[in-house]
C-alpha cells in the first residue's frame, strides 16, 4: 500500500470514529420510517411473516418497525431501501429461492 492510499484510509478511519462518538455528523444519512416499511411490503404484496423472512428477521422485529417502536438498521435499512427503489429486484431474488 502507497503513503497515499493509507493516508486515504486512515482520515476514513479516523472520520468514521468522530462520527461514531457524535463529534461530527455523517455525511449522508437515509432514513426508512414506519410508514415506509408497511408501504413496501404492501407493494412487494407480501405477508408480515413473508416479508420477515426475506429480510431475515423475527415477525415481531418487523412490527417494531412498522408501528415506529424501532428503526431498521445496517443490511436490513440498506435492503429496503433497494426494496422500495427497485421491488422487481427483490421479487426477483424472492421467485428465484
Amino acid at each position: 500500500m502507497n503513503n497515499e492510499t493509507f493516508t486515504e484510509l486512515l482520515s476514513s478511519i479516523q472520520e468514521g470514529a468522530e462520527i461514531l462518538q457524535g463529534r461530527k455528523p455523517p455525511s449522508r444519512a437515509f432514513e426508512i420510517n414506519a410508514g415506509d416499511v408497511k408501504a413496501i411490503r404492501e407493494r412487494l404484496g407480501l405477508s408480515q411473516r413473508q416479508f420477515a423472512a426475506l429480510m431475515g428477521v423475527s415477525v415481531d422485529t418487523l412490527q417494531n418497525w412498522e408501528q415506529n417502536r424501532r428503526k431498521p438498521r445496517g443490511a436490513a435499512r440498506t435492503l429496503l431501501l433497494i426494496a422500495a427503489r427497485h421491488p422487481e429486484v427483490i421479487l426477483d431474488v424472492l421467485h428465484s429461492s
